[in-house]
């Protein structure tokens, strides 16, 4: 296990680059989504490569990993979400059925997950600092759907579809 995530002390980063290491302990993961049916999963951390993770991760290390897990995930029938990761979309819209973000409004970086509406995708994604006036609209003109939460996910939300 890697470097803890920041922000995130229970969760450590993994080396993406020997995935076949714990790659059992993933698809028994994606076997229990199928036994609980779900329809679709969404990994998270899916840009060790971008983050102090401890290990010497590559761009096409992440690629690989990637293309992986969507690959076992839809091996079982579920469709499966890129979290994040947006540097790598031109490289993995084609393998992943949605995109899911948190924050591109805020961070101004929304603008590569078009991608996925453009191949008639589904973009899921939250905004925790900002107001859904500053964001809702520009949202909904992506043809994003897109909540305005707080950082406990306590239950309180609000829909962009209400502007």
């Amino acid at each position: 296990m890697g470097e803890t995530l920041e922000g995130w002390e229970d969760e450590k980063w993994l080396d993406v680059s020997s995935y076949q290491e714990f790659a059992s302990i993933m698809e028994d993961r994606l076997d229990l989504a199928v036994e609980k049916e779900c329809d679709g999963v969404e990994p998270d951390n899916m840009d060790g490569y971008s983050n102090d993770s401890g290990f010497d991760l590559t761009y096409d290390d992440q690629i690989i990993y990637s293309k992986w897990i969507a690959e076992e995930a839809h091996e079982r029938n579920l469709s499966v979400g890129l979290k994040n990761a947006l540097d790598q979309i031109d490289d993995l819209v084609d393998y992943f059925d949605f995109a899911v973000n948190e924050q591109c409004f805020e961070y101004d970086e929304c603008e590569s997950l078009t991608e996925f509406i453009d191949q008639n995708k589904a973009v899921f994604g939250v905004e925790y600092e900002l107001e859904p006036e500053e964001f809702c609209a520009q949202a909904n003109e992506m043809d994003f759907s897109w909540l305005k939460m707080d950082y406990e996910l306590d239950g309180g939300r609000i829909g962009c579809e209400e502007f």
